[in-house]
């Protein structure tokens, strides 16, 4: 067999792949990285900016259809990878806002309420 022989059959079985071209299994996961990359331009978003519900869902959905991917037939593997980095993109997110929260310094209106709470506080005795 010829080389030209040999990729024009390897490209056919591309194209008649039960996960190929001519199928929705192929399309789906292609148009799903465009999820990925909203993701990857959101690290640059302040972390106050983000929706909590909105990455939840993406992680969510991401990390449950890479389970759905792999049992389906025909076994997808382009559709769990891209759900894959869709359940780590909206992780990400997550973990930032959380840091973010975790960071916050203590308002004006919380300080004054820890005061008056310390306050109230009957003394400790030391007998």
């Amino acid at each position: 067999m010829s080389a030209a022989g040999a990729a024009g059959s390897k490209f056919q079985s591309f194209m008649n792949h039960p996960a190929g071209p001519k199928t929705v299994f192929f399309w789906a996961p292609l148009m799903k990285w465009c999820l990925v990359a909203a993701g990857l331009k959101d690290l640059s978003r302040p972390a106050d900016k983000l929706s909590v519900s909105q990455n939840a869902a993406l992680a969510a959905t991401g990390m449950i259809w890479v389970r759905y991917s792999l049992v389906i037939t025909p076994v997808n593997y382009s559709l769990a990878a891209v759900n894959f980095f869709v359940g780590l993109s909206g992780l990400a997110q997550l973990y930032r806002v959380w840091d973010y929260r975790r960071t916050l310094p203590i308002t004006a209106a919380a300080s004054d309420k820890l005061s008056e709470i310390k306050k109230q506080a009957l003394p400790v005795s030391t007998k």
